[in-house]
Parts: structure tokens; C-alpha cells; sequence
């Protein structure tokens, strides 16, 4: 039954979400490559807008409501430096939580499909 299982699910839920998260930004802001992004951001707030992303984009039965990822970074100017760093962050948070490597690809996998957008391509 495990392969009828979403993402959200074979990672743990909301508590795993949850958890990455907020280790995923502890990392984040201490990387001088990306901090600078968040300097003026209420990092709660934010926090819960990439809890609710992630859960929704790794399967979880609830709706995303919030900006799509163009629209959300089309100011910012990214590179791939800026989205290789966030997405390392985010595979050594996943490792961190003993995170199976077969879901971390499969994360990295739905993390890809947002980089075009991310980066205004």
C-alpha cells in the first residue's frame, strides 16, 4: 500500500512538513548567499506560506491559496546560485531528519518542476 501513498504522507504529514521547515530556515538564514532575501521578511509568516506550499505540493488532501511561484519571486532577480542553494538546503534538512533517500529524490523531483518559474524563465 506504501505506493498509494502521496509524498506528504510517506514523509510524515504536517509534523514532518513542519519540522523541515523550520530547520530549512535556520539554514537559509544563515547563508549570506540567500540571507538578504529575508531581511525584511516576517520569517513566521513566510514559515507558514512554505509549510502550506509544501504540503500542498507534496499531496496533501488541501488547497494552495497563495501566490504562484513567478509571481511570488519575479522581483527578486534570482540565479541558479540562489536556487541551488535553497534546494540544498532543503536536501540537507531532509537528511538531517533521517529523511529516506528515495523520498528526497521525489522531493527534489517536485522542487525541480518550480524552477523555471522561480528563476522567470
Amino acid at each position: 500500500m506504501e505506493e498509494n501513498k502521496t509524498l506528504f504522507e510517506k514523509i510524515g504529514g504536517m509534523n514532518a512538513v513542519n519540522a523541515a521547515v523550520d530547520i530549512f530556515y535556520d539554514k537559509v538564514l544563515e547563508d549570506s548567499r540567500i540571507s538578504h532575501f529575508f531581511k525584511n521578511i516576517n520569517i513566521e509568516a513566510q514559515s507558514g506560506k512554505q509549510k502550506a506550499f509544501l504540503a500542498y505540493a507534496f499531496g496533501a488532501p488541501m488547497a494552495y491559496t497563495g501566490k504562484n511561484m513567478r509571481d511570488a519571486h519575479a522581483h527578486m532577480n534570482l540565479t541558479e546560485e540562489h536556487f541551488n542553494a535553497v534546494a540544498g538546503h532543503l536536501v540537507d534538512t531532509l537528511q538531517e531528519l533521517s529523511v529516506a533517500q528515495n523520498l528526497i529524490d521525489e522531493v527534489v523531483s517536485v522542487a525541480l518542476t518550480t524552477k523555471d518559474d522561480i528563476l522567470g524563465r
